[in-house]
């Protein structure tokens, strides 16, 4: 594999942070900010040792895994940091793969080092993915599927593609918003056409067979966690159910838990119901995105990623930590970002509250949940406004180059 030498050497550092034992670990695993009760390891950890004292782990209602996770990390592999480093490499290797398909490089010729090891750095050394992984929050492996979804999609591998975004959608539900970009990438191209706009010229015929064929693989996936739980579904209510009903209300980045912390409990239905709604109408955000950038479904697939790491449930910093990585691949769109400084000092901004106000609030105990709260809004501003620029950008680079043409 003809990998740049930057992606080698921050591999290697990665996997030495794995190793060496990390004076703060402990406190990066305690921390709201880098994993949500739905990836926290310590949830994991605690689900592990209910199911290795036969106790069902989905009957107290802390525990919000899929069953594959904890038959993964009880029979093959220990929840280890090294598996969390391997799982960074491999998004790494996939994110480098998807910018080579999008270029029309071959992977053993005609590659730019230069641009790859940006492309590299950006993803390895995001402190918004590298913490959480220290963490082991398992919404790396999430991020790392939803790469390897994109990868094969762009590579034209079409079960391998499918059978990855099951997994994602498995792990989190809410991934299956790139499901229709990524079958638009499959049965057209990854290549950019953002300068270029055209109509979609994909095999449409195709999608209903894909669509059979992910859910298949969706179904297989559901079969095998009944199994794994001895043919109960609690744990549909405690892993699916658990973005929709928010019974766990710890704090995190996202601008969910707040409303359901202040309120009382006689109008959480009601309220619930409205989030609920709010849900529906930012899920459908996808149809006009893939149907606007219906010439660039891999740069559809990009916006979406921003829709997800802005409006999660329960949102932490690996969601936007993807979006901002992802960026790098699109280097076309860069000179028509329309506010890049100001997205910028908005998430330096969130970036110094957010650890700053949870000290405060948590720790300390002389601030409150306003302030972390407040904090937390800034964290959505800063992601509105990546995602709103990085649509203007998409849409303004076709206008940029017909006028280029017409100068010349």
């Amino acid at each position: 594999m003809n990998t740049p030498p930057a992606f080698s050497f921050l591999v290697c550092l990665r996997l030495l942070l794995a190793v060496l034992p990390l004076p703060g670990q402990n406190l990066l695993k305690h921390d709201h900010q880098l994993s949500s009760p739905l990836t926290s390891n310590l949830r994991l950890k605690e689900g592990l040792w209910l199911l290795d004292n036969n106790i069902d782990p989905y009957t107290g209602g802390s525990f919000h895994h899929s069953p594959l996770l904890l038959s993964v990390f009880s029979t093959i592999v220990p929840p280890l940091p090294i598996i969390w480093a391997i799982s960074d490499a491999v998004g790494a290797w996939a994110l480098l793969r998807i910018w080579r398909a999008r270029q029309g490089l071959l992977s053993q010729k005609g590659t730019r080092s230069n641009v790859e090891n940006l492309i590299t750095s950006v993803y390895l050394l995001n402190p918004y993915l590298l913490l959480p992984s220290l963490a082991l929050s398992t919404s790396t492996f999430e991020n790392t599927l939803i790469l390897l979804a994109l990868m094969f999609a762009s590579q034209g591998k079409v079960s391998s593609a499918l059978l990855a975004i099951a997994f994602a959608v498995h792990l989190t539900p809410s991934s299956i918003l790139l499901l229709l970009p990524i079958f638009m990438v499959l049965v057209s191209s990854p290549v950019s056409h953002l300068a270029s706009p055209r109509p979609f010229h994909g095999n449409l015929k195709r999608i209903p067979f894909l669509f059979g064929e992910f859910t298949l693989y969706w179904l297989v996936l559901v079969g095998a966690a009944c199994i794994i739980t001895g043919g109960s579904w609690s744990w549909v209510r405690a892993s699916w159910g658990a973005t929709l009903t928010l019974p766990d209300l710890t704090p995190n980045p996202g601008p969910w838990w707040y409303f359901f912390t202040e309120m009382f409990d006689h109008f959480r239905p009601f309220f619930l119901m409205v989030f609920s709604v709010l849900r529906s109408t930012l899920s459908y955000t996808y149809y006009p995105i893939c149907i606007k950038f219906q010439h660039d479904p891999l740069y559809a697939a990009f916006l979406l990623t921003g829709v997800l790491g802005t409006f999660k449930a329960y949102l932490t910093l690996a969601d936007p930590g993807l979006f901002l990585s992802m960026i790098s691949i699109f280097p076309e769109v860069h000179g028509y970002l329309r506010h890049p400084i100001i997205t910028t000092l908005l998430h330096l901004h969130a970036a110094l509250l957010l650890p700053l106000q949870h000290v405060l609030w948590v720790s300390e105990g002389r601030g409150n949940a306003n302030f972390y709260y407040a904090a937390s809004l800034v964290m959505g501003m800063a992601g509105g406004a990546g995602l709103v620029d990085a649509c203007w950008a998409g849409m303004r680079i076709a206008v940029g180059m017909q006028k280029r043409l017409r100068k010349m």
